[in-house]
């Protein structure tokens, strides 16, 4: 079973109040129905987001909706079903707001059909029953989507999303536009907004696996990089020391700038905080980074004049 699926399914277990119901259908029929003067016929794959939506139908109508089972024709042929419902179409398309009180054609709601938080939650549930998916955070990147054949519809859904302070984002698809979210904890608020609480806890434990494991790889890195760093000047002050004692020998050096070559070719894995370290212990002489640092120069600029 999918992880969208799950979340579909909790959220069907859950029961909801008579206006939440109206406009989570709203926004299942205005994104997954045909309809006509004599029928609203509604099609989904899952068992129980059929059973929610008859049972809704039935207790807010009183209807008998008719429900057909099917199999598709594609490779996997999977089982779908459709929800026919005979009776009272004008009445039910006007409740939903899918038709206005002359029977035009709504692009989206009217405002105050969404006039509440609880109303705009109980529209994203529908939405999510009917064109929602999430990835699975285990197995893929972080990504919640909304197939929407109606541009105006999408772009009503990101108005909604940015109520609950969600950063959503439309793109145009072949058949329609997606409706996406990429922020990883933003996707963990949308499942908190549409009730789905034990989806929450599996999401939030693999989301917090998964950014200890990237932070422990990024200090890993990290960590890497450094010791390359070290390993570099290293072996640039190596070379530099190997020069100078070919051509003019240690004794041509200062007392304080030997001492920091024989270390240095004693400890050459070692880096600056280390080395200083080191030399202050085994010579009681005090010398810190940045005093070891400009000998290095001294050693350096040495170098360089033999090279030239």
């Amino acid at each position: 079973m999918s992880f969208t699926t799950e979340i579909k399914n909790e959220i069907c277990s859950n029961d909801f109040s008579k206006l939440e119901n109206i406009c989570m259908l709203s926004a299942f029929v205005r994104n997954n129905a045909s309809y006509n003067n004599e029928n609203i016929i509604i099609l989904s794959e899952n068992p129980k987001v059929v059973r929610k939506i008859f049972t809704i139908f039935k207790d807010l109508y009183d209807i008998n909706p008719v429900i057909v089972q099917g199999k598709s024709n594609n490779f996997n042929k999977k089982s779908y079903y459709n929800i026919i419902i005979h009776e009272k179409i004008d009445l039910i398309l006007k409740d939903l707001m899918v038709f206005d009180e002359d029977g035009k054609y709504l692009s989206v709601p009217k405002s105050y059909f969404l006039d509440g938080e609880d109303l705009k939650r109980a529209y994203l549930r529908g939405l999510f029953l009917a064109k929602g998916s999430v990835n699975d955070p285990k197995k893929s990147r972080y990504h919640l989507e909304f197939l929407i054949d109606n541009k105006l519809e999408a772009y009503l859904i990101v108005d909604i999303l940015k109520e609950f302070d969600i950063s959503a984002k439309v793109i145009v698809r072949d058949k329609g536009y997606m409706t996406y979210v990429k922020e990883a904890e933003k996707i963990g608020d949308f499942l908190r907004i549409v009730s789905a609480n034990n989806a929450i806890l599996y999401y939030e434990d693999i989301r917090i696996y998964r950014d200890h494991k990237n932070m422990t790889n990024r200090l890993n890195n990290c960590e890497q990089a450094n010791v390359d760093k070290i390993i570099s000047a290293s072996e640039k002050q190596i070379e530099d020391i190997n020069l100078i004692e070919e051509k003019i020998g240690l004794d041509a050096v200062s007392e304080k700038i030997k001492d920091v070559i024989i270390y240095r070719k004693k400890y050459p894995e070692v880096s600056l905080s280390e080395l200083s370290y080191i030399i202050s212990k085994e010579t009681d002489q005090d010398i810190s980074k940045s005093g070891l640092n400009h000998r290095f120069r001294k050693i350096h600029e040495l170098a360089d004049k033999l090279r030239d």
